[in-house]
């Protein structure tokens, strides 16, 4: 229904908000005192009349406007009172005033907030199911402190911003508690720059649930009902000496890793028990998740967030993900989440601009726009962005239970000329970028203080130096960090034709010069096998048989090399096709034996990496390393020692398809010797040559080195792994 008024009779207030351009609507809505009468003064635009509903007095519309009035004695209304209103459809309405309501938000969690020291602010910014004096309904808080005036808008109210204008407090903070509203209401928040009157539609940045892609509206959620079954995991995991034991993780993309029968997506439920049982099987400790934030856009993998306290509704609501944890912890499973705190996506409906200024980006370009992924850079200085990402990290590993983040792209977080011709210094002349190094600094600190036990994991792909180091020692402060470095070099190992590889040996081994300079972890991950970089089958070089052989030959350099690990979906079984998000993994090619033999594979170096202290307990120091030949360029083969435990294991890898017969091979110490594993076992479609279940006695006879040797047959392009034989010890 449209009206008119007369703008030049009506109070200047009331213009406002029928303009919604009002900074404070409580000071014209809402019960007032009149001098010895009381005011009730409401504004429904889509309302044909209202009366109090305690009493039945019947409010009187101001002339050509949308405002209704009743005037009485002070005594006949009180604050809670309830409106019965029509509107235009002659549907019948009654709630409560939500402007008879004192504010609700503690001035300390604006303090804190505005310091930059508030690590839980989705505790009281979002929409969240709230009571006031015995009236349910949902309290909402949002940042804009650009604005010249905030309305909450849904499908409760028509999504017209002026039904209700939000109350503003201090630090640019403005809320609003909307009596008698359930949990699945649909919202947005209505934003009115102060500066030029533009309007910004905007997602919820706490929301906690949202609409299925296309659509982007937020959802009211109820309070968490969850039950969970993991007590024991987090009390073990506040305490887990992780550094001494063995991780192998699983990295999926959830949408692409099975669908259902017609191509549909899997709910987090489903996908909870196909893909616990499979981890299992495989012998996968760890789950890493592609970003489940919400996103707007599939093809972004989930690298381009706007919902940054919200699991993605294509698989479901919170409580089916927070499922999908707990039976992870049940069968012993760890859950990692990629996180994403390096950028964020231009869409209207997000962050971006989101007050009508550069809020939670830079506004200069040149430090606050990412051009290759045509993304927005956060601004790491502003105390209220901290606030939102490190609330965000906690809020992940608290509420969700996460065991760990992979915080994705922190290179480009730590250089202020990543990827840019263009680019301003910071204040010592230098292209670090210390505001975000300090964030990264107090995001460790803070959620390893807030949730014991959970791990923090650095994409960092340069030579910077102490990412894994504590910050009270100069460092990052993150527990593991991705060693981009030898995935890199050791690719470009592979790549080669084996015929040429002895002139790349030092390819090979130069990872060992630093391979204890951080803790790092060793990833074959989702960006080797995108783009045209081919998959990992296809990357290897030879016939058919080669490259399969190469590819057991890589995964058990992978699993012998000191560092944890990490194997993208489809990779551990061989898929050739490069990984394409919009379908499900190439599950078929587990018809043909080769493809078998490759999962079979990657089975057993789990369960043998699992068993074997030797390749996990010292993992971070040359303590569990020793080479014994890094120098056989000319025969392409590597020889080293794993120590932990109380046993040693010998690795050979053979980087050739020639057989190396009669190989002398020096052991660190006598007594028998036996061939353990062997990646060219006909188990994994390999050619079956090797040493097999005999055991020799070593030799008291100096090679490379060391006083005890044997000589062992080499399979081509493969590895194998002895180990000595310890005497079986009779029962009691």
């Amino acid at each position: 229904m449209t009206r008119t008024e007369d703008k030049s009779k009506l109070d200047p207030d009331l213009q406002k908000i029928i303009d919604a351009c009002h900074h404070d609507p409580f000071s014209v809505l809402g019960l007032h005192s009149a001098g010895s009468q009381a005011l009730v003064r409401v504004f429904l635009p889509h309302a044909e009349e209202v009366s109090l509903a305690e009493g039945n007095l019947p409010l009187q519309r101001i002339g050509g406007t949308d405002f209704f009035e009743w005037r009485g004695p002070a005594d006949s209304v009180s604050a809670g009172y309830r409106l019965i209103w029509k509107d235009d459809q002659h549907r019948e309405h009654i709630r409560h005033d939500p402007y008879t309501y004192p504010p609700q938000l503690s001035d300390y969690d604006l303090h804190l907030f505005g310091e930059g020291r508030h690590h839980h602010s989705y505790l009281f910014l979002g929409a969240r199911v709230h009571e006031v004096d015995g009236t349910a309904g949902i309290l909402f808080a949002v940042w804009a402190p650009n604005a010249e005036r905030v309305s909450v808008t849904g499908d409760f109210n028509r999504w017209d911003g002026r039904c209700h204008p939000m109350r503003v407090r201090s630090g640019g903070i403005w809320e609003l508690f909307i009596p008698d509203l359930s949990p699945g209401a649909l919202y947005k928040y209505e934003i009115r720059s102060r500066h030029d009157g533009s309007l910004h539609l905007k997602t919820d940045p706490y929301g906690r649930g949202h609409e299925l892609s296309p659509a982007t509206a937020s959802i009211a959620q109820p309070k968490e009902q969850y039950s969970w079954r993991d007590q024991r995991w987090m009390q073990a995991r506040a305490e887990h000496d992780w550094q001494h034991t063995s991780m192998s993780i699983y990295e999926v993309h959830l949408g692409s890793w099975r669908r259902g029968p017609e191509g549909e997506m899997l709910n987090y439920r489903d996908l909870a028990h196909q893909l616990v049982d499979y981890l299992k099987e495989m012998g996968f400790n760890y789950v890493e998740l592609l970003p489940i934030t919400e996103h707007p856009y599939d093809l972004s993998w989930g690298y381009q967030a706007t919902g940054y306290f919200a699991p993605t509704s294509r698989f479901g609501i919170p409580d089916d993900f927070r499922y999908l944890v707990d039976h992870c912890h049940a069968n012993g499973i760890g859950l990692i989440l990629d996180w994403v705190p390096a950028h964020f996506p231009k869409d209207a409906h997000g962050l971006a601009r989101f007050d009508g200024t550069p809020l939670y980006e830079h506004a200069d370009p040149r430090k606050g726009e990412h051009l290759d992924w045509e993304t927005l850079i956060y601004n790491y200085g502003r105390n209220e962005v901290k606030c939102f990402l490190i609330s965000s990290a906690v809020f992940w590993l608290q509420e969700f239970h996460i065991d760990a983040l992979r915080v994705d792209a922190v290179a480009s977080m730590l250089y202020l000329d990543y990827s840019r011709e263009e680019w301003v210094p910071n204040e010592f002349g230098g292209n670090e970028n210390l505001e975000a190094i300090d964030f990264m600094r107090q995001l460790n600190e803070v959620t390893h203080a807030e949730a014991p036990g959970t791990l923090m994991m650095a994409e960092e792909s340069t030579s910077w130096p102490q990412v894994t180091k504590p910050t009270d020692q100069g460092g990052l402060g993150f527990d593991l960090k991705w060693n981009m470095g030898w995935m890199n070099d050791t690719l470009k190992y592979f790549a080669q034709d084996p015929v040429h590889r002895r002139y790349a040996h030092d390819t090979l081994t130069f990872s060992m010069l630093y391979a204890f300079t951080e803790n790092f972890l060793l990833p074959f991950s989702h960006d080797e096998v995108v783009h045209g970089k081919q998959s990992m089958l296809h990357k290897m070089p030879g016939d058919e048989w080669q490259r399969f052989a190469n590819l057991r030959l890589l995964y058990t350099y992978m699993y012998s090399h000191p560092g944890k690990k990490l194997l993208f979906m489809g990779t551990e079984f061989g898929q050739g096709n490069e990984w394409n998000s919009q379908q499900p993994l190439d599950w078929w090619v587990l018809d043909y034996p080769s493809h078998q033999g490759i999962q079979e594979l990657v089975k057993d170096l789990n369960h043998f990496y699992h068993a074997e202290p030797a390749l996990y307990t010292r993992e971070f120091d040359w303590e569990g390393f020793e080479w014994i030949d890094c120098g056989d360029a000319e025969q392409s083969v590597l020889s080293y020692l794993r120590k932990g435990g109380d046993r040693s294991l010998v690795i050979i890898l053979n980087f050739t398809p020639i057989p190396r017969e009669n190989y002398r091979i020096g052991l660190p110490e006598p007594g028998q010797w036996q061939e353990t594993f062997n990646s060219d076992s006909s188990f994994y479609g390999g050619s079956n040559m090797g040493n097999g279940t005999l055991k020799q006695e070593a030799e008291e006879k100096e090679w490379m080195g060391r006083p005890y040797s044997i000589t062992v047959t080499l399979p081509p392009l493969a590895g194998i792994i002895l180990q000595p034989v310890q005497d079986d010890i009779p029962p009691d």
